[in-house]
């Protein structure tokens, strides 16, 4: 590897936040509930924010079979015919934001989660696309996402889904080694992908992309690199490469997994280098944390030009918005605030059976959450601080403010991951690779309560 030391690796092989928001969504209570949601829709409605477009995010919990690795939060079942009873729960719960913030709403961002969005039909996918837009205004040039299981598709249904509107597909692939794959209970072999990304291209979409894992059980360094040399010669337009968090203890499916069959620590760190010196040497640009980029795509394009945001679906090239977060355990921001709805299906219900939001938890933002945030933000999405422009913002002297995260940034400095100058705090070209460590120093809840054993590792 060019700039990353496998000792850099091997010494922040930490668990830590992936920083989708700050506060991360541990830090959510219960005191915020469906009353508190609708004030801040409220606010919304009133404030200068009325105009700006949302973001939408659309979660479908059902999956036909199991994933032993999944993390997610999914309802197993092979019965189809629970989904049209969802998708009217859905439509209420559309028509109580409809209620706070009126109908034709723009709509720059839509992402369908789950799951697996495409445990739907296409006539169901049709019919939620349909109430979104009776809702809603999705404006042209925006983003429109949805994830695909390849075991769930052929050539005829991704063309269905670019003529509902998608222009952004991501295909969870994880590993292509047979042996991998029985060992998480998926099994898609290599060519079936190949050919829905052959197929992708030729519909038309803007971005085709790949989700892997490293750190899966039977992985080998060996095998990781076999499934790597093909995900180039596939060629997706974005990677997200994850590191497996085995937490059996919080995920009932990873107590499927066998604990012996899990690659050990070292193996993990040469499976991350070897990844990014494959994608790199392929002309990927890393874009940050486990992302990876075509250098014409618009994700690295935003890098460059510094336009660059994060939300909970990851790095977006869409200014900073308004979420709404529809479904089963959607989390979305509104505001100074983030919400976050039941996790199980039938509290999810109940709730709008009552006609209420199925919000259960969430947080309105402090002052310091707020001037933190920006800073964390920054960190993630340009890799530079500017102290005078937060100083601006949000009315503080910034040195004396954040003196204690300065002086433990000077650690960092040392190991070559940050610059500081008096004015600025910038994240060098190796720094990118653990910017999630950067960031965590100014992460006052971490630093306040030391058990990270519930995040997954930063690299």
């Amino acid at each position: 590897m060019s700039v990353v030391s496998p000792e850099l690796l091997a010494r922040y092989d930490i668990p830590g936040p992936r920083y989708t928001s700050y506060p991360t969504a541990d830090r959510f209570v219960e005191a915020f509930g469906p009353e508190e949601y609708g004030r801040f829709l409220d606010q919304r409605r009133d404030g200068v924010a009325a105009t700006a477009p949302l973001s939408l995010y659309v979660h479908i919990p059902f999956c036909e079979s199991l994933c032993y690795y999944c993390a997610c939060n999914k309802i197993i079942t092979r019965h189809h015919e629970r989904a049209q009873p969802y998708l009217r729960y859905l439509s209420r719960e559309v028509d109580l934001h409809l209620q706070h913030i009126g109908p034709g709403q723009a709509v720059s961002q839509l992402h369908l989660g789950g799951g697996s969005p495409t445990f739907l039909s296409d006539a169901e996918l049709a019919e939620l696309m349909q109430m979104l837009r009776r809702a809603f205004r999705l404006v042209p040039g925006g983003e429109y996402s949805i994830e695909i299981d390849p075991r769930t598709v052929d050539a005829a249904r991704l063309e269905q889904i670019a003529a509902l509107g998608f222009n952004r597909i991501s295909f969870g692939v994880q590993d292509f080694d047979p042996e991998v794959q029985k060992a998480v209970h998926r099994v898609q072999p290599y060519e079936q992908v190949a050919a829905l990304m052959e197929a992708a291209r030729r519909i038309g979409f803007e971005s085709v992309n790949v989700d892997l894992i490293y750190g899966l059980p039977r992985q080998t360094p060996e095998s990781f690199e076999r499934t790597l040399e093909q995900v180039v010669q596939i060629q997706p337009d974005r990677i997200a490469l994850y590191a497996y968090a085995h937490l059996p203890e919080r995920f009932k499916p990873q107590r499927r997994i066998h604990s012996a069959e899990l690659p050990p620590a070292a193996n993990k760190v040469l499976m991350l280098a070897r990844s990014l010196d494959a994608f790199t040497d392929a002309g990927y640009v890393y874009i940050g944390m486990d992302h990876f980029a075509r250098p014409n795509d618009a994700l690295a394009v935003a890098k460059r030009q510094g336009r660059l945001h994060r939300n909970f679906q990851g790095y977006s090239t869409q200014p900073d918005c308004d979420l709404i977060a529809l479904g089963v355990s959607a989390i979305g921001r509104v505001g100074a605030s983030y919400s976050q709805n039941a996790k199980t299906l039938e509290e999810y219900c109940d709730h709008l059976d009552h006609g209420r939001f199925p919000v259960v938890r969430g947080l309105a933002l402090s002052r310091d959450d707020l001037l933190r945030r920006s800073v964390i933000m920054a960190i993630m999405c340009q890799g530079e601080v500017l102290f005078e422009s937060v100083e601006l913002a949000h009315l503080i002297d910034f040195r004396s403010y954040f003196s204690a995260e300065l002086e433990a940034l000077k650690r960092l400095e040392e190991q070559g991951l940050v610059r500081l100058t008096n004015d600025s705090l910038v994240v060098t070209p190796q720094g990118w690779f653990f910017v999630r460590a950067v960031a965590m120093v100014f992460d006052r809840y971490l630093q306040a309560d030391q058990n990270r054993a519930r995040f997954s590792k930063i690299i």
